[in-house]
Parts: structure tokens; C-alpha cells; sequence
């Protein structure tokens, strides 16, 4: 009786080890997420749009192909990817993330040229609207194309997340980014579903409410929708202009160019102390948003020409070959 009775104490005691882990994992994921805030946002204000135009029968379905080839992206190829720099090239991660900064300063500047006029945008391009008759064909091209833009913003949000995490042994990152990886695509592609039937709720709410506060609640719906929609948008860019430009800050820092950090630093510092002492500190963490912000948006205005001239047709080119040897495999 007393080995059995130190035999459930034993097991007590690594059941509480595990849970203990399992809590700091779950602690570290949630922390290393919100370092990527800028990316995930984009996600889900990009996303919608590949399932317009489609009915509504049909956007659930897509919006769960795209959520599996998220998860696809994440875990089967940018988990293995991450722990292998993290374990044998760590000095390569500041790289490739100031490399994911420029590139969501690049997207962030892009969507504000293009909403001045300024770009084109990637909807402009020549043969964006050379769309297939059949609507299975144009279902599975949207899917595709809407996994391609996620193994990017994927790559980023992996990225930040794996340089957030604090260092620990090889199967704590990786349960820890596994961990990122699923909440982050549940979140993300939770919203989306979400968001895309929203105006099908208020539709039916308007329509088959039985109380005239319910039919005014769907009209309610139906008309905020577009609105919602183009809020989340800009909300999505500012948080990319943020975050992009908060990395290559940073990276500058480590590189040895810490003026400009500094300068930002201190800026947002006599801002804080310069209002009231309750409202200090975000007074002061604005201030530091919104400068790490505008210098995002000011090195992606510079990316802009590179993308579109060099970056976007190689890329399209790639594309197009790699569309072209699927269809030849058909």
C-alpha cells in the first residue's frame, strides 16, 4: 500500500510538472502572438477577399481550405524551418525578421499610395481580373492564391514569434511555437468566418426577426458591414506600419545605428512627460507607435518602386510557371 500510495504521489508530482509546462508554453505563445499583432491583423483584413463573389453556401468551405493550408504553412514547413535557425544559425533570425519588417512596410505603403492614388496596388496588375469561367476552377484558384499570401504573412508572424520566445530547450520552442502556430490560425481564420457571414446573419435577423429591435439590429448589420470592413483595413495597415517599422528600428539597434532608436526613444519619453501623470505611459507608448509608424511608412515608400518593378514580376513569374506546371500535371 505505501509504494502504491508513492506511486500516485509520483504521478501527482509529474502531472503537475506538465500542467506546470504546459502553462508556460501557453504563457509563451500568448506572449510571442502579440508580438506579430501587425501581421495577424493584416491576415484577417486580407483574407475576406478571396471569398467575395462567391455564394454564400460556398465561403465557409473555402474559408476552412484556406485555415488548413494556413496550418499546413505554419507547422509542416515554417515550424521545422524556425527551430533549425534557432538551433544552428540563431545570428540568421535578426536578419530574416528586419527582412519581414521591410516587407510589411512595403505592404503598409503600398495600401496607402494606392488609397492616395499614388500605386496601383497588386489588384491593378495586368491579368489580376483573368479569372476562369468555372466556378470550381475559380474556387480552387482563389484558395491557392490566398495560401501563397498566408505562407508569407505566416513566415513573418513565425518569425517574430520564434525571436520573442525566451531561450529554452529544443521541445519547449517548439511546442511553444506550435503552440503560435494553431492559436494564431484559429484566431485569425475564426474572425474571418465571422466577419464574411455576418451580413448573412443580418439578413436573416432583417428578415425573420420577429421582434421589430431584431429586424433593426440586422439592417443594422448589413450597413455597418462595408464599413467594418474598410475600418478593419486601415486598421490592419497602421498596425503593419507599426510593426515593421518598430523591427527595423530594433534591428538597426543591434546592427550598431541606435540613433534613430534613440531619438525615438526619447521623443515618445518627453511626450509622456509632458501631459498629465496618469496618462503618461500611453501617451508615451503612442508616441513611440505612431514614430516607429511613420518611419515605416516612409522606408516603405522608398520599397515601393523596388517591389513593383523588381520583387512583384519575379514573383509573378514564378506564379505563373508554377500555375502553368499544375495545369500541365492535369
Amino acid at each position: 500500500m505505501s509504494g502504491l500510495i508513492a506511486l500516485l504521489d509520483d504521478v501527482a508530482a509529474i502531472a503537475k510538472v506538465a500542467a506546470s509546462s504546459i502553462d508556460d508554453v501557453i504563457g509563451q505563445a500568448a506572449k510571442a502572438g502579440t508580438k506579430a499583432a501587425g501581421a495577424v491583423i493584416d491576415d484577417a483584413a486580407v483574407t475576406p477577399k478571396y471569398v467575395h463573389g462567391f455564394e454564400a453556401s460556398r465561403e465557409l468551405p473555402i474559408i476552412w481550405r484556406i485555415t488548413k493550408g494556413s496550418l499546413k504553412n505554419k507547422l509542416v514547413f515554417l515550424l521545422p524551418i524556425g527551430l533549425l535557425l534557432s538551433n544552428f544559425a540563431p545570428f540568421l533570425i535578426p536578419l530574416f525578421l528586419m527582412l519581414g519588417g521591410a516587407y510589411l512596410c512595403f505592404e503598409g505603403a503600398e495600401k496607402v499610395a494606392h488609397a492616395l492614388g499614388l500605386s496601383h496596388g497588386h489588384e491593378d496588375y495586368p491579368g489580376h481580373d483573368e479569372v476562369p469561367d468555372d466556378p470550381a476552377h475559380l474556387e480552387e484558384q482563389k484558395a491557392a492564391g490566398a495560401i501563397k499570401t498566408d505562407f508569407i504573412l505566416s513566415a513573418e508572424i513565425m518569425t517574430i514569434a520564434l525571436a520573442a520566445i525566451p531561450s529554452s530547450n529544443f521541445w519547449m520552442e517548439a511546442a511553444t511555437l506550435a503552440a503560435v502556430a494553431i492559436m494564431i490560425t484559429v484566431a485569425v481564420y475564426g474572425s474571418v468566418a465571422l466577419i464574411v457571414k455576418m451580413d448573412d446573419l443580418g439578413l436573416a435577423m432583417a428578415n425573420h426577426g420577429r421582434l421589430a429591435l431584431t429586424r433593426g439590429l440586422g439592417r443594422g448589420l448589413v450597413k455597418a458591414m462595408p464599413g467594418f470592413l474598410h475600418l478593419l483595413t486601415v486598421i490592419g495597415t497602421a498596425a503593419m506600419l507599426w510593426v515593421g517599422g518598430s523591427i527595423i528600428v530594433h534591428g538597426l539597434e543591434e546592427l550598431g545605428f541606435a540613433a534613430l532608436g534613440h531619438w525615438i526613444h526619447d521623443a515618445a519619453y518627453a511626450a509622456g512627460h509632458a501631459v498629465p501623470a496618469g496618462i503618461e505611459g500611453a501617451v508615451e507608448w503612442f508616441t513611440k507607435a505612431g514614430l516607429d509608424g511613420v518611419f515605416g511608412l516612409m522606408l516603405g515608400l522608398v520599397l515601393i518602386p523596388i517591389g513593383e518593378k523588381i520583387v512583384t514580376p519575379i514573383w509573378r513569374k514564378v506564379m505563373n510557371r508554377d500555375a502553368a506546371a499544375q495545369a500541365a500535371l492535369k
